[in-house]
């Protein structure tokens, strides 16, 4: 189990890219760009904890190149899409309900919140980073199960902003490639990766880790993702609701005719 001392340089690390991110959404009046640093509170709290270790493990190296390229690419594609765009309609709501000085609600409403959950999540990484075990074929496992995920949320990521760049598309439902399997490949992907970094953990004796590739499923199937994005957008889209009917929501299938 991670020392306490070891992870509060981490835990730091992350509240603090929480707290700059909340002040520039004070002056841009806009929380929403809270999504775009969401892989940043990972690297920063694994490059902490890595600079606190007495030690690294022999998993250092590959756990922060998997961490650096997950966060960056996460990060830099959400910027990219949300950029020029209104307060997305999601923190809108939160806005209008936690008013008046929302301002002040969101730091910990909206970015503490996302701090602690990603201090939670990133266990199996510190975890990992720690142990001194050598390498065996279960972290090759963990690896293959997160390349699989990565390849998944980028790929689907990819097909979706090329679809909505072609202007024919406008109006229509995305329903080719990986799309066509899952109503969110991204999603199933991030799981995915989680479950692969959790793979890595309890090979080297951090199975009680498991809570944190649990919440993160539950969370992108029952909270911020698979349920929240489709509360409404049958009525918003047309042909969204067969798009249901013949798509799984999240586990890739054959599509049902």
């Amino acid at each position: 189990m991670p020392d306490l001392m070891v992870m509060m340089p981490a835990a730091l690390a992350m509240l603090s890219v929480a707290a700059v991110t909340w002040a520039l959404s004070v002056a841009k009046k806009d929380v929403g760009i809270v999504d775009s640093v969401w892989g940043l509170l990972f690297l920063s709290g694994t490059l902490a904890y890595l600079w606190t270790l007495p030690q690294a493990g022999s998993r250092a190296t590959p756990l922060l190149v998997m961490v650096t390229l997950w966060a960056l690419r996460l990060s830099i594609h959400i910027t990219v899409r949300n950029w020029g765009e209104p307060e997305d309609r999601r923190y809108q709501a939160i806005r209008a309900r936690n008013q008046p000085g929302f301002h002040l609600k969101s730091l910990y409403l909206v970015f503490g919140l996302q701090a602690v959950l990603a201090m939670v999540i990133a266990m199996p990484i510190f975890a990992s980073l720690e142990s001194g075990e050598s390498l065996n074929a279960i972290d090759m496992l963990g690896v293959a199960l997160w390349t699989a995920g990565f390849l998944f949320e980028a790929v689907g990521d990819w097909q979706l902003t090329r679809f909505r760049r072609d202007s024919s598309n406008r109006g229509k439902v995305m329903d080719m490639g990986l799309w066509r399997y899952t109503r969110h490949p991204n999603y199933f992907g991030e799981a995915m990766l989680w479950w692969g970094f959790y793979v890595i953990a309890a090979g080297c004796g951090g199975w009680w880790t498991v809570f944190s590739p649990l919440l993160m499923t539950f969370l992108l199937l029952r909270v911020s993702g698979v349920a929240l994005l489709e509360k409404d957008i049958g009525e918003r889209r047309p042909g969204y609701r067969e798009y249901v009917a013949r798509t799984p929501a999240f586990f890739p299938w054959m599509p049902s005719r």
